[in-house]
């Protein structure tokens, strides 16, 4: 006799079921990571560790110079990669067509994306901070991340013009507007969320970054007041706090607000671009 085979219908259930366990296996698990966390972290978090500078190796203290540092590292960073993503994002999906250049390019942004962190702390080590002098420092660490997030913000760029219809553009065309016009006014409101959506990735990876930060921006305690300052971020802080066993206390409080402080800048951008895009669509 030959064996049965699964109907049609039966297939797509056991299909559909897999792909639904994989997707809660993965809820789970980010959910329980997340939870865990904020139990031992959240007890820890109030106004004197928010304030308070650390000290005595980080066992004392609170964290205040670490949020000012991780602040000032990530903006150095976005300001610095945002323009240029977006720009080489622009030129390749709406100046050039398909040709040697722009598969250089590509090609050179996707073997920035999988460099390993260490390495761009290495690089960042000795061209910015031994070359060109610039000391551990914010400004250091912040161009590093700029480099190192730079290939996120050009491909999610890239991929959300792509996909905007070309339909749009021609419209445009046909009321007389010019190719600038049509980027600023037509193409770059409709891909909006595509490329916030990347600077957002982008954002989220300086603030958890460690490797390269530690190479570039050095481990400071103290609250930096310039660009040439040296400073701890977060991350590190927390790195340091839980690798060293220093506070474990502290390292799961520091862990609390890094969740926080991403989970709010991601809501908060999300907001103000869903905000742009109702009151562009209302004209």
């Amino acid at each position: 006799m030959k064996p049965m085979k699964p109907s049609a219908r039966t297939s797509e259930y056991l299909a559909k079921g897999m792909i639904w366990a994989a997707a809660m296996s993965v809820m789970i698990v980010l959910v329980a990571i997340i939870v865990y966390i904020l139990i031992k972290g959240l007890p820890v978090l109030n106004f004197s560790f928010l304030t308070q500078n650390p000290y005595n190796m980080g066992r004392s203290g609170g964290i205040a110079s670490t949020i000012v540092g991780t602040l000032y590292i990530t903006l150095v960073a976005i300001l610095i990669a945002v323009p240029f993503g977006i720009g080489t994002a622009f030129y390749l999906a709406e100046y050039t067509r398909e040709n040697i250049i722009t598969r250089i390019i590509r090609f050179s942004a996707e073997s920035l994306a999988g460099i390993p962190s260490i390495i761009y702390g290495l690089f960042g080590f000795i061209f910015f901070v031994i070359y060109l002098g610039m000391g551990w420092s914010i400004l250091a660490g912040g161009l590093t991340l700029a480099f190192m997030v730079l290939p996120t913000i050009i491909r999610t760029s890239e991929e959300a013009i792509r996909a905007v219809p070309q339909i749009y553009r021609e419209a445009s065309y046909s009321l007389g507007a010019t190719k600038w016009q049509t980027i600023i006014k037509t193409v770059f409101p409709s891909a909006i969320q595509g490329i916030v959506n990347g600077i957002i990735l982008s954002v989220g990876r300086c603030i958890a970054e460690t490797a390269a930060v530690i190479f570039t921006a050095g481990s400071v305690l103290s609250m930096p007041f310039s660009l040439f300052d040296s400073t701890r971020t977060m991350a590190v802080h927390f790195y340091i706090l839980a690798s060293e066993g220093v506070s474990m206390e502290n390292a799961y409080g520091t862990a609390a607000l890094l969740i926080i402080l991403i989970f709010v800048v991601n809501v908060g951008v999300n907001l103000l671009v869903s905000r742009f895009i109702n009151k562009n669509q209302k004209r």
